[in-house]
């Protein structure tokens, strides 16, 4: 599959401590990304202002969802968006809307369904996918959650009352299948999205992460469980998100190789 890949160092969504190691991430996988067929977003230095909206820094990030729904809007091949924290993915499903109706498979190990009256940290990369329902970008009944461990209450609450289903990777291929079918019978065209938080590998697998959390995905389950998913239906797009290394990107470190290494395996899976 042809695909660009978008890089965007955002680390204004972040929650974490670490939040200036995300800029670091997205630098690192640039590196071993084809210089062709690799783009970078510009992202301001500057940390932004909340604007009455009750999500931190949120001027910076709609300015960088600006600046990304322009470079979306000139593609025809589907888009890789590498981030950065996972507020980059609005941007990302909102253009794979466009298309057709959204198959969303979100792997990760946090639900990111807060809103800014639930969430404890005002951080929008805890927020962004509840933003997505709430704003019609993909219907709750389209959302497959992969990895999903670590939920606040309001969270819980939510997945229970608006049906948000969640899958094991071995579930994924079928569940997608049934999710196309759904948007087929009611007269629309299912598309695939598919959003990687790298938090949702186990810590014994991922080192580089803000938020680590037990009992996450071995590399192959999820590599199979993308696979499935596309095998299932084409990819209109797909993001991944919250590299943050432990360590410096300009030093030879071990640990640092290891994940990018994962990393190549996780765009190969979406991209072959």
């Amino acid at each position: 599959m042809s695909s660009t890949f978008l890089v965007v160092p955002q680390w204004q969504g972040s929650g974490s401590a670490r939040a200036m190691r995300l800029v670091d991430g997205a630098e690192a996988i640039r590196r071993d990304l084809p210089s062709t067929a690799t783009r970078v977003i510009d992202v301001p230095l500057e940390a932004g202002d909340s604007e009455g909206t009750g999500i931190l820094r949120f001027s910076a990030i709609r300015l960088v969802r600006e600046r990304l729904q322009r470079e979306l809007a000139g593609l025809d091949e589907p888009a890789v968006v590498i981030g950065g924290d996972c507020g980059v993915e609005y941007a990302g499903v909102e253009h794979a809307a466009r298309a057709g109706r959204v198959v969303l498979l979100w792997a990760d190990a946090h639900g990111d369904l807060n809103t800014p009256e639930t969430s404890p940290s005002g951080a929008f990369h805890g927020m962004v996918l509840r933003s997505m329902i709430d704003e019609g970008l993909v219907d709750a009944a389209d959302v497959l959650l992969l990895g999903v461990r670590e939920l606040d209450d309001a969270e819980a609450d939510f997945i229970a009352s608006a049906g948000l289903r969640r899958v094991t990777a071995a579930q994924v291929g079928a569940a997608v299948a049934e999710r196309a079918e759904a948007a087929r019978a009611a007269g629309r065209e299912p598309v695939l999205y598919a959003h990687v938080d790298l938090d949702v590998l186990d810590p014994g697998v991922f080192e580089g992460v803000g938020f680590p959390t037990p009992f996450g995905l071995a590399l192959d389950e999820l590599t199979a469980a993308l696979g499935a998913a596309r095998a299932a239906l084409p990819l209109a797009g797909a993001g991944l998100t919250e590299f943050a290394p432990v360590a410096s990107i300009d030093g030879d470190d071990e640990a640092l190789g290891d994940d990018l290494s994962v990393i190549l395996r996780i765009l190969a899976a979406l991209t072959r």
